[in-house]
C-alpha cells in the first residue's frame, strides 16, 4: 500500500460516518471530488481535512475536501447487500474448493437445476476450473467439498475482512481515520 503526499490523480474524498469511522473498508469508502462538493453545498457533511488545491467558480473559491464526515449517522448493523462483491470479500476472494484466487466465479452449491436458489446460503466463491468440473452436481455427488459452508456475513464481518484487503495507495490526511481500532506498533 502507497501513502500519497499529493492528492489522487482523481482527487477523490475519504467518506466517514457521523462517528468519524469510514462507511466501509472493501472497498473504501471514497467519492469523487464533484459528488462531496455537492454534498458540502447541500449541507450533508461536514470537511474534515482538504487538499492543498482550490476549486474556483465566478462567485467563490474552496479547497477540496480530502475527508468529510456524514452528518446523519448511518447504522452500520444493517444487513450486508447479496452481491457478487460482497460474497466474493466473504469469502476472501479465493475459491472455497481449492482455495486458488484466480479466475474466481459463483458456484450454486445446490445446483439451480437441482432446485437451489441464488442466496448466501447457497453461493460460493468458486474458480472457473473448480465451478466447471463440479458441474450440476451437489458437493456431495461431485466429491467436492467446500472449506466453509454459505452462510450470510453481518455488516462487522464484512468490515473486518476488508481490512485485509488494502487498497492501492491511501492519502496521508486519510490515515488518521483509517484502522483507529487496531493495535499499535510499540
Amino acid at each position: 500500500m502507497q501513502v500519497l503526499k499529493s492528492p489522487p490523480s482523481d482527487w477523490r474524498a475519504l467518506v466517514l460516518n457521523a462517528d468519524f469511522r469510514p462507511l466501509s473498508y472493501y472497498p473504501l469508502s471514497t467519492k469523487p471530488w464533484q459528488e462531496v462538493v455537492k454534498a458540502v453545498f447541500e449541507g450533508r457533511v461536514d470537511v474534515v481535512s482538504t487538499y492543498d488545491i482550490e476549486i474556483h467558480s465566478p462567485s467563490m473559491k474552496m479547497r477540496l475536501p480530502s475527508v468529510v464526515s456524514l452528518k446523519t449517522y448511518i447504522d452500520q448493523n444493517r444487513p450486508p447487500a447479496f452481491t457478487r462483491y460482497n460474497v466474493f470479500l466473504r469469502d476472501q476472494f479465493s475459491c472455497q474448493y481449492c482455495g486458488i484466487d484466480e479466475d474466481l466465479t459463483f458456484d450454486h452449491v445446490v445446483p439451480v437445476s437441482q432446485g437451489g436458489k441464488s442466496s448466501w446460503t447457497n453461493i460460493l466463491t468458486a474458480c472457473a476450473p473448480c465451478n466447471l468440473r463440479k458441474g450440476g452436481k451437489t458437493p456431495q455427488q461431485a466429491r467436492m467439498m467446500p472449506t466453509k459452508n454459505p452462510h450470510r456475513p453481518t455488516m462487522y464481518q464484512l468490515q473486518e475482512l476488508g481490512r485485509r484487503f488494502p487498497p492501492n495507495y491511501l492519502h496521508e490526511s486519510w490515515i488518521d481515520y483509517l484502522y483507529w481500532d487496531t493495535l499499535l506498533e510499540g
